[in-house]
């Protein structure tokens, strides 16, 4: 088995997260999957939790999935522009969308622990967003 270059953590680079959808998902759609309309949702579940992959460090976020789990889409901070998501499973996990500056979307479905994920991106993005100047330049305490 090779090792994809990508997936290794350089020096400077702390892992967050790194595992596959929430559990909760391929449980309630294996459920859901009892009944005939259920039927797409459930294998949708299954390939979820067969190829799906989530990597999140404190430089990118990487997704895995399609598949086979032969598309690999890796993002860096300072290209994401705006973080949405959504609860799903009574708020255990959620689905997450990244919108990059460039318009395209990369959309995470079924990200656990999506909160924590969720405030620990914005946490990143804003760490390397720099800081706009107020008014003129440098801002001034005011002196009474």
């Amino acid at each position: 088995m090779t090792t994809d270059p990508s997936s290794t953590l350089t020096s400077s680079e702390s892992l967050f997260f790194e595992g596959g959808p929430a559990r909760g998902d391929l449980i309630l759609n294996l459920l859901f999957g009892l009944t005939v309309i259920g039927i797409p949702f459930a294998v949708g579940a299954i390939v979820r939790a067969l190829w799906l992959r989530f990597r999140i460090t404190s430089r990118r976020v990487s997704v895995t999935g399609g598949w086979r789990g032969q598309d690999r889409s890796q993002v860096v901070y300072s290209q994401i522009k705006e973080v949405r998501s959504i609860p799903r499973g009574l708020g255990f996990w959620g689905d997450m969308v990244l919108v990059l500056s460039d318009g395209a979307r990369l959309e995470m479905r079924a990200v656990p622990r999506f909160r924590e994920t969720e405030a620990y991106i914005k946490e990143q993005i804003a760490a390397r967003v720099p800081a706009a100047p107020n008014g003129f330049g440098t801002t001034q305490a005011a002196s009474a």
